[in-house]
């Protein structure tokens, strides 16, 4: 069924997942980081950290941990994080932010068991599908088993990230029949027009210019059709940054923070794939669409 019936002007709730830059060293650029995760707040998105744009995945719990403080000492509690288990998810939540449930393989194979077992220790939390394309351990729920989760109550929403629209539209009008406050945050970076329909957004495209992400939300709650001008510049760049290898859109963050003077590396840990030298003048094309330089 084509989606008319869900396009609505509204105010868009925007969730950013912050890249974590490198130095050349191989150590962490935390002043960068900082200075982004208070970009990404400024420009009202909330930012979202330890997520896979973070490279969480490969981090350990005491640099986790770090990451939190850091966040908390710039934002307060307005932020999400990423979280792999019930206590990290009690950790996000004591600090007074928003944790989500990163898939891992039990996650996968039992998501309604442990979204109760978090659903005992705090009292709000997101939910999220991945497709496998991001991460082998990924998985997208069937409907019945989104019913379920929509229906825990601690759990205010879920992250959708299957890379397809259809399934996601399913999703919104469940949500509308069901859970009205439900929040359907989109993960598709290369269907960022998925706002238009009710969904809002988790994406890690919006790390690389969260200031035009953030200005694109606020013409489609004017009802302005510059709308459509800004998010197609925005589809673009997101089309480049997560073609297959789509785990190598981490580089291309990299590439173009660089390219916009917020980090000054491209480093990226030793086991992410990364894109070829020809990346750079394509990003270079993208902000010139967006009218960076």
């Amino acid at each position: 069924m084509l989606p008319s019936d869900l396009i609505r002007p509204r105010t868009i709730i925007g969730m950013s997942a912050v890249l974590l830059p490198l130095l050349d060293s191989g150590a962490f650029d935390w002043s960068s980081f900082d200075a982004h995760v208070a970009r990404t707040a400024a420009a009202g998105l909330t930012p979202a950290v330890n997520m896979d744009t973070g490279y969480a995945h490969l981090l350990d719990a005491a640099t986790k941990t770090h990451v939190l403080d850091r966040t908390a000492a710039i934002v307060g509690a307005e932020f999400v994080a990423g979280a792999f288990d019930v206590g990290e998810a009690h950790d996000v939540r004591r600090r007074g932010a928003t944790p989500v449930m990163v898939p891992n393989e039990r996650m996968s194979r039992e998501v309604i068991a442990v979204y109760r077992e978090v659903a005992e220790v705090v009292d709000r939390f997101i939910g999220f599908e991945l497709s496998p394309a991001f991460h082998p351990s990924g998985w997208i729920w069937d409907l019945a088993t989104y019913k379920e989760v929509l229906h825990i109550e601690q759990c205010i929403g879920a992250k959708h990230s299957s890379l397809h629209r259809e399934p996601e539209w399913e999703r919104l009008r469940l949500r509308d029949q069901e859970r009205p406050d439900f929040l359907v945050l989109t993960g598709n970076d290369l269907a960022i027009d998925m706002v238009v329909y009710g969904s809002d957004y988790l994406l890690g495209l919006s790390t690389f210019a969260p200031d035009l992400f953030a200005e694109r939300d606020r013409l489609w709650a004017d009802g302005d059709a510059q709308f459509y001008e800004l998010n197609d510049a925005l589809q673009h760049l997101g089309n480049v940054a997560f073609r297959p290898p789509v785990p190598a859109y981490r580089h291309s963050a990299a590439l173009f923070l660089r390219l916009r003077g917020w980090i000054t590396t491209d480093a990226t840990p030793a086991n992410v794939p990364r894109r070829d030298a020809g990346e750079l003048e394509l990003l270079r094309d993208c902000g010139a669409r967006l009218g960076l330089w």
